[in-house]
């Protein structure tokens, strides 16, 4: 392969002219004959034995070219891109043959590329901390999740319906004076104020007692995946068969010995904060991450090509897809049950994948400009770590990441913690306007 010339055409987008020789072209059309040979019927041969000449002899001389390109032009545009020293990203290309002889091959191939990118500003960025402190209601809090974890569920007959019980209920939905498709079932155990049903449901439950017979009115969000309930009031007859509640077991000793390896209540409740205060420590610093990641993706200046979102939708989309796999689900039932539409899924990930991507930008551009680059050394002892963390051998860790991908993901690390450690934290008084 040889670059003939790169010129700048348009914003990010780059034509190359590539030559590829006639042996390696040869080789290529040789290669796709072996392949389709065995497709092809030429009288007085057997199916698949026909030389290749008399092949060209009647169906033309380039009948194996447009295969042979096919194969070639992929990896040439690769190597092209990296030689003219453009970061190629994956976009449809623009493809023009002018020349394909047994001589070799020469093309024009439009490209997109990573966008020109600035940044300034970046040291100093201001954060609000976020709170360290572990309160005594921090620990009840994480007591009572235990207690109800150990608790056991009992009927309640001697009042009405409150937040947190389960009610079980019979329940028919109309609209406009018929029942519709899915606003009905019997004996439904629902946890009132847990969100399960649209808003307005569970809470006019509340207050009621165990054998009454009512009827509520709900309005259906806009937004609701179902078209003909969109917006739409509505009532529910109710049927309130039985309230359960859990019955909570004593915070004391013998409790702090049956869920922990504690003796005592306060050893329990030392050991709760201390590991409630790692927790904290952990979730301020994402938070100050978090608050500088978007100040950096304010401060980037670049015109991003749509081919990355898009690239860094498909990634969020696959992603997603394999997470509803491992609960045994895939992506087209999903989409049939809650009734979205692959478009409405991206639209829903659009402003995440964004973000994505120009944080990336901007830690690159960071990394550039402070010289974090990341050496073999470092790309190869990532490739060690993952290999660990996935308990594969690192063979596959190298099959599935190339060192650029390493590369940018290393210095995108180096780069974020640079921005943190020459971050200023905001003042109480700043912090609380």
């Amino acid at each position: 392969m040889a670059l003939k010339s790169s010129n700048k055409v348009e914003t990010n987008r780059y034509e190359l002219v590539v030559e590829i020789d006639g042996e390696t072209f040869m080789k290529a059309v040789d290669a796709v004959y072996k392949r389709e040979v065995k497709k092809i019927n030429i009288p007085g041969f057997r199916k698949g034995k026909a030389p290749r000449r008399l092949i060209e002899k009647e169906f033309g001389e380039g009948v194996f070219y447009e295969d042979a390109i096919k194969d070639l032009y992929p990896a040439a545009i690769v190597e092209a891109a990296e030689e003219a020293g453009l970061d190629m990203i994956r976009d449809k290309v623009d493809l023009d043959i002018t020349k394909a002889e047994k001589d070799g091959l020469e093309f024009k191939a439009v490209i997109t590329v990573s966008p020109e990118v600035e940044i300034k500003d970046y040291k100093g960025i201001t954060y609000a901390p976020a709170s360290l402190e572990v309160t005594p209601e921090d620990i009840d809090e994480e007591i009572r999740k235990v207690q109800k974890r150990n608790s056991r569920l009992i009927t309640v007959e001697d009042r009405a319906a409150q937040l947190e019980d389960i009610a079980v209920i019979d329940f028919k939905g109309i609209l406009d004076g018929e029942a519709f498709e899915g606003g009905t079932s019997e004996n439904y155990s629902l946890t009132l104020g847990s969100g399960s049903f649209i808003p307005g449901f569970e809470d006019q439950i509340v207050g009621h007692n165990a054998g009454e017979e009512f009827t509520i009115d709900v309005t259906f969000p806009e937004d609701y995946q179902a078209e003909e309930l969109k917006g739409k009031a509505v009532q529910f007859e109710i049927r309130l068969h039985e309230i359960k509640t859990h019955e909570l077991p004593e915070v004391d000793d013998e409790f702090v010995k049956d869920v922990s390896e504690f003796d005592t209540v306060d050893d329990y409740r030392a050991d709760l904060k201390a590991k409630l205060e790692e927790t904290k420590k952990s979730e301020a610093e994402n938070t100050k991450e978090n608050q500088i990641a978007e100040k950096l993706i304010d401060l980037l200046e670049a015109e991003v090509p749509e081919a990355m979102y898009e690239n860094q939708l498909d990634t969020i989309v696959d992603e997603f897809a394999m997470n509803l796999r491992s609960q045994g689900l895939d992506l087209n039932t999903y989409m049939q049950y809650t009734g979205l539409t692959e478009d409405k899924l991206r639209d829903t990930y659009r402003p995440r994948a964004e973000a994505q991507v120009k944080l990336r930008l901007a830690l690159r551009k960071i990394a550039e400009l402070e010289g974090l680059k990341a050496s073999d050394e470092d790309i190869e002892a990532k490739y060690n770590e993952l290999a660990e963390t996935y308990k594969v051998d690192v063979k596959r860790v190298k099959a599935a990441f190339g060192p650029s991908t390493l590369a940018g993901d290393i210095e995108s690390e180096r780069a974020m913690d640079f921005v943190k450690e020459n971050a200023v934290e905001k003042a109480e008084e700043e912090s609380a306007e």
